[in-house]
């Protein structure tokens, strides 16, 4: 492959990042890119055409994943929940738990925004809902502006680690395949595979510690700031029958699904079926399913799922054409010639994937980096667990940071205007520093994300 063929790769890359920052729709802008690009060097000789004969089979590889098919009923699952109010129920039984203590309104809002995020999976339905259902109440009760908004999203970010996550599924997926990619490249014939199941095991723990650590700053912060999250002593306390009403249905349908694929007895996939059909059943129970609202979740479901997987037809012919000019090999040469070995490589990757977090989302992060920078690292040694969950902490990180991050812009959009935007970046600078902690606690103690799943299969 000639060095100009392998600058090309660059240039594609470069050029696609820049098309998605104009705001053109992401899998066109990949599709479209890649076929132009190829185009082009088929016309100058440093592009062979057979690389694209390969792409009928990837697009039927993508038809025939069975994981796959876990995105659309995830998607489904957290569409009837946010429809059928149970996240409003939650928080406002949680609020009356909690409701005398210092900060009791944060914590509510971080336990209920954890228990969505293992519901929902997506990062903006979480702001957005648990800022109009939240934000109000915690601002009229006295809350700082800052840390009221902080705390919603920080905690509306967990959806990218919380299993059942749809960024974990799409992420479990290609990983799987960069994994086998990078043992063959090391002439390993029988490769080890790695499941979606195994990175949701993995990233239990590091979101578990994540929400104690959010829990325990607000503690601290209100202990040395009482004025600033005052008690709600005007809220009436909850009784325990009415709690467990409100909390048991949706506590059990987490635990069915998660449970199922931490036992082993269900695949992500089937569990997604069990959760999406209990989502359903709690709905009925409630009696918020009525035929125009499942119409409604039948149409936002599907509308997400096109979106993803056009995205992923689009990825595969990027990377199809960015392999063919080289660009695997150009960048596993680059990670080689960088300082301290496999950690300065991964150091590079995830300050890329960081900064790239500000201008994509994590469905394009997914589909466009992580096949490229992937079997390279996973050729270098590292775990392909332990590197799942880094790379989601990462953009959960990304998403939070300001002045890009996008979990500040979906609770801008939604926040009054009496809060200032400067407010909402103050209040998640705290929370920031809690997930970089977090990253490098991940990076002195791989433990935390490897250690459960390598028990489980013992």
């Amino acid at each position: 492959m000639s060095e100009a063929a392998n600058t090309t790769s660059l240039w594609m890359f470069a050029c696609v990042c820049l098309a998605l920052m104009l705001g053109y729709p992401v899998a066109y802008t990949l599709a479209g890119t890649a076929l132009l690009f190829a185009a082009g060097g088929i016309l100058i000789g440093n592009f062979d055409p057979s690389f694209l004969t390969a792409l009928p089979g990837r697009l039927f590889g993508t038809i025939s994943n069975i994981t796959l098919i876990a995105v659309p009923l995830f998607i489904m699952m957290g569409v009837i929940l946010e429809k059928s109010r149970v996240a409003e129920e939650l928080l406002d039984n949680m609020a009356r738990l909690f409701a005398r203590l210092r900060g009791g309104l944060g914590i509510s809002v971080v336990l209920v925004g954890a228990m969505l995020a293992a519901s929902t999976g997506i990062v903006g339905a979480t702001v957005v809902t648990m800022g109009l259902l939240s934000l109000p109440s915690m601002l009229k009760r006295g809350y700082h502006p800052a840390l009221a908004t902080g705390t919603i999203c920080a905690t509306g970010t967990l959806g990218q680690i919380i299993p059942p996550s749809i960024a974990l599924v799409l992420l479990g997926d290609i990983l799987s395949s960069a994994y086998q990619q990078a043992q063959l490249r090391m002439n390993v014939f029988n490769p080890k595979t790695v499941s979606v199941g195994d990175l949701f095991i993995g990233a239990l723990l590091p979101g578990l510690v994540l929400v104690a650590l959010y829990i325990l700053y607000l503690l601290v912060y209100t202990a040395l700031r009482p004025q600033h999250a005052p008690a709600a002593m005007d809220i009436e306390p909850i009784s325990t029958r009415a709690l467990l009403r409100g909390l048991v249905p949706p506590l059990l349908l987490i635990m069915a699904v998660l449970g199922s694929i931490l036992g082993g007895v269900a695949t992500p996939t089937e569990a997604a079926g069990v959760g999406t059909l209990g989502a359903l059943a709690l709905a009925l129970a409630k009696r918020e399913m009525s035929r125009e609202r499942l119409h409604e979740v039948a149409r936002n479901t599907l509308e997400v799922t096109c979106m993803v997987f056009m995205i992923l037809i689009g990825a595969a012919l990027f990377s199809l054409v960015f392999r063919g000019f080289g660009g695997e090999e150009l960048i596993h040469h680059y990670f080689e010639s960088i300082p301290g070995g496999v950690m300065g490589a991964t150091l590079v990757v995830m300050l890329v994937i960081f900064l790239l977090g500000f201008i994509l989302d994590f469905i394009e992060i997914t589909f466009v980096v992580v096949p490229v920078v992937g079997p390279v690292l996973l050729a270098m040694g590292l775990d392909p667990i332990w590197l799942g969950i880094m790379i989601a902490i990462n953009l959960q990180t990304s998403f939070l940071t300001p002045p890009f991050g996008f979990a500040l812009f979906y609770l801008r959009g939604v926040a009054p205007d009496s809060v200032p935007t400067g407010a909402i970046y103050r209040g998640v600078i705290p929370f920031i520093i809690i997930q970089l902690a977090v990253l490098g606690l991940l990076v002195l103690w791989p433990g935390l994300a490897t250690w459960l799943p390598a028990l489980l299969k013992q």
